[in-house]
């Protein structure tokens, strides 16, 4: 009788294909960087040449491409929020143009001063956002066919309100003037280097980040979006949250739309158009899933500004921008196509 103790065997290695899979699968989670330095290395080699200077990299260019990804930068934010919780949004560019154009009403017309006039537009914006999240949670309706309702009643608003024409904004002291110093929203600082623009979407995104990664509430929306009847079951108030992403995504097309007023000096009714398209794109290429429950604020940043950097190439080659709506669409079918695999892959090895 043998009494030693009888041998286990050692674990198995995990196969190579796995090992292959988790490299693509990081890959995918972290494409909108590298989806950044290979568009940026693209712009190198392919941007034409003045002086022997490449133009793309000139500092005038560089402060160009920040400040048009600005305001769909600060949308995309708040879309990261509301695709995470497996939502969509697709009203924020119509209440864009909404918010400019009660900015430049109150602010001429009504002769609100600057603060009273911000709180007020970033309140409605909240407001219509949150009356969204509402409906579609309390009707238990796809939050496609809200916000895309959502986006004809913005617009109709925006239509109405303006007249459907474009409402200037000047400067000055007295009636029918705005406060000078919302002009600065169209300035850039830094010796001239940095928009104004640029520094709203950068506060923004921080504060969308922390929210995000440090806070119950970050918590509570990966939850819902990872699996809502568990979370329910947990205790995370799970309408208020699908209510307060749309809140956000509000709150943040109106500040895009304060920015788009004060940028341009002038609110319009038809401006934002296809602007819930290019910030679904950031998210989405920022490795954030659109089946829900796993994003990057980080990484819709770097997507925000990949998208920017790709369209200034293109204009400086004089591409057709027609050409440019292919080629953001066909990055948004690769990066859905991608995180479809890598959710494929993961179902397949439970």
């Amino acid at each position: 009788m043998n009494d030693a103790a009888p041998m286990r065997a050692a674990p198995a290695a995990p196969p190579a294909t796995a090992r292959r899979f988790d490299a693509f699968a990081i890959a995918v989670r972290f494409q909108s960087v590298i989806g950044l330095i290979l568009v940026t290395l693209g712009g190198i080699v392919f941007s034409p040449r003045r002086h022997g200077h490449i133009l793309f990299l000139a500092p005038d260019n560089m402060a160009n491409i920040v400040r048009a990804v600005s305001e769909t930068g600060i949308i995309a934010v708040g879309m990261t929020f509301v695709i995470i919780t497996a939502g969509i949004d697709l009203s924020v560019g119509a209440l864009l143009s909404l918010c400019s154009v009660l900015t430049a009403t109150i602010m001429t017309s009504g002769g609100y001063g600057l603060a009273p006039t911000i709180l007020f537009v970033l309140a409605c914006g909240t407001a219509f956002g949150g009356a969204q999240g509402l409906i579609s949670n309390r009707f238990r309706l796809e939050p496609f066919i809200v916000t895309l309702a959502g986006l004809q009643v913005a617009r109709g608003l925006a239509l109405v309100i303006s007249g459907n024409q474009y409402i200037n904004i000047s400067y000055g002291q007295g009636p029918g003037l705005a406060p000078p110093v919302f002009a600065i929203l169209g300035d850039r600082l830094f010796d001239n280097t940095v928009p104004v623009a640029t520094l709203v979407f950068v506060v923004v995104a921080a504060i969308a980040t922390f929210t995000l990664n440090f806070t119950r509430f970050g918590r509570y929306v990966f939850a819902v979006g990872g699996n809502e009847r568990a979370a329910r079951l947990s205790g995370v108030p799970v309408s208020l949250v699908k209510v307060s992403v749309y809140a956000i995504t509000g709150l943040v097309s109106g500040i895009a739309g304060v920015v788009h007023a004060g940028q341009f000096n002038f609110g319009s009714a038809n401006d934002g158009t296809g602007y819930e398209l290019t910030a679904i794109a950031s998210v989405v290429i920022g490795g954030t899933s659109l089946f829900g429950g796993s994003g990057s604020m980080i990484g819709t940043v770097a997507g925000a500004v990949m998208l920017g950097a790709l369209a200034n190439i293109l204009q400086l080659n004089n591409v057709n921008a027609a050409l440019q709506l292919l080629a953001t669409g066909a990055i948004i079918v690769l990066a859905a196509v991608l995180q479809s695999l890598v959710r494929r892959r993961e179902g397949l090895g439970r």
